[in-house]
């Protein structure tokens, strides 16, 4: 197990080491997308998408699935875990419960980290906010989603009432990752730019098809399953740095499986509700990439490109606290000794993060400039640095004022440029092609161990934790998902 130094200084050692890349990431090859002539005549006579993923959907079999992706579904569901149980206690969390709880109907499924057990429904909504709130959940850098928030949350709860095995779980989960990410590519990045949060929008799909998966939908169901999904399609980035953008996944979760379980009684949508002229990919987005939903399905698979975050807060920030983690790390820096930081970033960064003098846990996650400090004060970038106790601190607040970042649209999204100039006239630099954590330079084994440890920690006692870590490992072989959840109970094990 790594300590917290370890892993902050291990991200600094990557870097300096050089790691091999696992391929190339989707962010690089910018798909081809409809012109307006196209688009209009694609309104007019649309392909097929819906039923076309539906009926894949519906085929596919577990060993249609390589072992790539399942391994790489394990690592999220394990991640996944996690930052539920880190959720767990946040304000958010108790607040959705405290307004929600008592509307639910039986107790058939579990909150992860708490005792509460609600109807599947209001139970799929907390999972999936408990599993954002921390902004520490994985990530498909490709379209920004956080893809297991709403899949996951959604068939662990519809599973706890199935006694769905932990095979059939992982499979279901795996499909529905596919179709959130693949609708989300078809309308990335303009459907973000709209100012729609991706994670809401895009996820419900996934957690309908995962539910529908689990509830053996036939290809009409499907098709009206997505249909369903589509007109509850919701999340706006102005909501970023409140307590709606957990909510976000949540509704995602809640409203995907409530779309299953409609199609399942042969409730009826449109057939094309993706493709039509006023369905989901025209009405949420200016550009339309059709191909994405169904081009190779089965062929490639988007779990095989998840991401998990080493910092609780938005993706975009990441290569920046890796530079100044680097530096701080190779050069011993103390902020007294930081008489400026320049920030060189993707125009990205500063639309999503540019909040100059954040007041709470929440909005700092969306201040570059108080993020920047706090890795340089304190070495790391995790929950304990966005609390609303630690934006306040003197120290942090006095060397976040002496930040300053330029947009440059040459830097991609991946990329920053961190110079540190000091007091005594010594400039030191940092170019952060891929941050730790990318596709291209992974968490280990042992750092998402470590990231699950010291969040678990914050709801259940350290034998409880080693025990839901291992059985999220062996997910695969279980006879019901119900193991894992009835383990995350406090005081469950005694």
């Amino acid at each position: 197990m790594l300590n917290r130094r370890q892993f902050a200084i291990g991200a600094g050692a990557s870097a300096a080491a050089g790691t091999a890349a696992l391929g190339s990431i989707a962010l690089a090859v910018a798909p081809t997308r409809a012109s307006a002539a196209t688009a209009k005549a694609l309104a007019s006579d649309p392909p097929a998408s819906t039923r076309q993923l539906a009926r894949w959907i519906v085929s596919t079999v577990w060993q249609d699935v390589p072992r790539t992706a399942r391994d790489e579904a394990l690592r999220s569901i394990f991640n996944w875990v996690g930052c539920c149980l880190g959720g767990a206690r946040q304000t958010t969390t108790d607040r959705a419960l405290a307004a929600l709880a008592e509307f639910s109907g039986p107790a058939e499924a579990t909150v992860l980290g708490r005792v509460e057990r609600l109807d599947i429904l209001h139970a799929a909504l907390m999972n999936g906010i408990s599993s954002h709130v921390l902004d520490y959940d994985d990530t498909h850098l490709a379209t920004i989603i956080h893809p297991a928030g709403p899949v996951a949350a959604s068939i662990l709860a519809l599973g706890q009432r199935l006694g769905t095995s932990g095979e059939e779980f992982l499979h279901a989960f795996i499909l529905g990752v596919e179709a959130e990410c693949r609708i989300g590519l078809a309308v990335y990045p303009s459907h973000y730019e709209r100012g729609f949060h991706i994670t809401g929008t895009a996820g419900v799909f996934g957690s309908a098809v995962a539910a529908g998966k689990l509830l053996q939908l036939n290809e009409q169901q499907m098709i009206w399953a997505l249909g369903i999904a589509a007109t509850q399609a919701a999340g706006l980035k102005e909501m970023f740095g409140t307590m709606c953008k957990a909510l976000h996944p949540g509704n995602a979760a809640q409203n995907g499986l409530k779309a299953a379980l409609l199609a399942a009684k042969n409730y009826t949508s449109s057939d094309i509700a993706l493709e039509a002229p006023e369905g989901f990919l025209f009405s949420y987005s200016d550009e339309q990439d059709f191909a994405q939903i169904t081009d190779g399905l089965g062929g490639r698979w988007e779990i095989e490109k998840n991401t998990y975050k080493p910092f609780s807060c938005g993706i975009v920030t990441h290569p920046i606290i890796d530079g100044c983690l680097q530096l701080r790390s190779e050069y011993a820096l103390r902020p007294e000794m930081i008489s400026r930081v320049s920030l060189r970033v993707n125009p990205l960064v500063i639309k999503l993060t540019g909040k100059k003098t954040p007041q709470t846990g929440l909005e700092a996650k969306f201040s570059i400039f108080y993020i920047s400090a706090a890795a340089l004060v304190h070495g790391a970038a995790g929950p304990n640095q966005f609390t609303d106790a630690a934006v306040r601190e003197a120290i942090t607040v006095a060397l976040r004022d002496r930040v300053e970042a330029t947009v440059d649209a040459a830097v991609s999204e991946e990329e920053a440029f961190v110079t540190i100039t000091l007091n005594d006239g010594r400039v030191l630099e940092k170019h952060i092609e891929h941050a730790i954590g990318s596709v291209q330079r992974p968490l280990t084994k042992a750092q998402l161990e470590f990231k699950f440890s010291d969040q678990a920690a914050t709801a259940l006692p350290a034998t409880q934790v080693d025990r839901v870590m291992a059985l999220c490992w062996h997910l695969e072989h279980l006879a019901t998902i119900n193991e894992i959840a009835v383990a995350t109970v406090p005081d469950a094990l005694g």
